[in-house]
């Protein structure tokens, strides 16, 4: 069944409905909301930490006084509150008759993380991530055009990203000038290129700095180790890990829910199911070199404000390409993406046979 859709005067007697909520959760005050009032305590902030489908994990910011729990509370959700996602700072009650409560409004957020499914439907992943943390390995293959596409999210949502090449212990002189020419390249770009190991607990130290206040989130192909290097931040939880398939070098998917992990040093990381490849359907043109940091200003003094960057007179970027003062690859990156925008039409018409 298809969810109803919301009129106009619907979605903003809501957004009132919530924002007095949130007015009340910091007052204290407990006004009425339907059904099981007197079932309900008052209102209250809290933190989504993981999130299970139709229910939530909410971490609470303060005690109940009607019934002194703290920690972390398993909460319903009420109707008509959109996508809640972990990381989401919420208004929520506790029952005062058992272990759960309920959310009831969502507050505002800083950054909202999405991807889209194969009909190009965009599905909230994460909220309030200030910072992208891509994991790539020698094991599975390490593509640029995936960082690529992972930089673009991270761009066009001003979060900060990172690049993590974990299992260096795994380079070999095979493999070795691929790694040594990604450092280079994103370096050159003025990202931030890590070099480490989970298991060996190389550079573990230096990883720890750049998380530290910070709200991460890791991304990359299935199998590169994110949940190790999690593993490895917080010892104390138990973190589902996985092997490579020998058969096919690429990973298996070993987490089943998002969920929120704080770290002892400070920061804390949101850890989301496994994304073998980051879609960009979404997006338009403009969107995508908007996320090519040495693009986006060059194609401002393009002639066409419509160029292409193809065959089109007074090109800034073609220019560039020329006098190499940007990077064929990373172009050629670029014009791949821009090809990969169509492929949910494909996908949804082979979905439909």
């Amino acid at each position: 069944m298809s969810k109803r859709r919301l009129s106009q005067t619907q979605a903003r007697r809501i957004k009132q409905k919530q924002q007095k909520q949130r007015e009340n959760a910091n007052k204290g005050d407990n006004p009425p909301l339907g059904l099981d009032e007197d079932s309900l305590g008052i209102e209250q902030h809290g933190r989504v930490v993981a999130h299970y489908g139709t229910q939530v994990d909410i971490e609470a910011h303060n005690a109940d006084p009607d019934n002194g729990r703290k920690g972390t509370i398993r909460c319903f959700l009420r109707a008509n509150l959109g996508s809640i996602v972990t990381g989401d700072h919420v208004i929520w009650r506790a029952s005062k008759k058992d272990d759960l409560g309920v959310v009831v409004s969502c507050q505002p957020r800083q950054s909202l993380l999405s991807r889209p499914d194969t009909f190009g439907k965009l599905k909230p992943v994460a909220a309030n991530v200030s910072q992208i943390i891509i994991t790539i390995a020698p094991k599975p293959e390490a593509h640029t055009n995936l960082i690529d596409r992972y930089l673009v999210i991270a761009e066009i949502n001003d979060i900060a990203p990172i690049i993590i090449i974990n299992k260096a212990d795994l380079i070999s002189e095979q493999n070795r000038a691929n790694f040594s020419a990604i450092t280079k390249l994103y370096t050159n770009l003025g990202y931030r290129v890590l070099s480490m190991s989970a298991h060996s607990h190389q550079d573990i130290a230096q990883l720890t700095a750049l998380i530290k206040g910070k709200t991460s989130i890791f991304v990359g192909q299935s199998g590169v180790g994110k949940s190790s290097i999690i593993q490895r931040l917080v010892p104390e939880q138990e973190i589902l890990v996985g092997s490579l398939s020998e058969a096919t070098a690429k990973g298996r998917h070993t987490t089943t829910h998002s969920q929120l992990f704080h770290f002892a040093q400070g920061g804390e990381c949101i850890d989301s199911p496994g994304i073998r490849e980051f879609g960009l359907w979404h997006l338009h043109s403009e969107d995508v070199i908007k996320g090519f940091v040495e693009l986006r200003e060059i194609a401002q003094m393009c002639k066409f404000r419509d160029c292409l960057h193809e065959v089109e007179p007074g090109c800034a970027i073609r220019q560039a390409l020329e006098d190499q003062t940007i990077t064929q690859q990373r172009f050629d990156s670029y014009k791949r993406i821009i090809a990969s925008l169509n492929d949910v039409a494909m996908k949804t018409m082979n979905n439909l046979d």
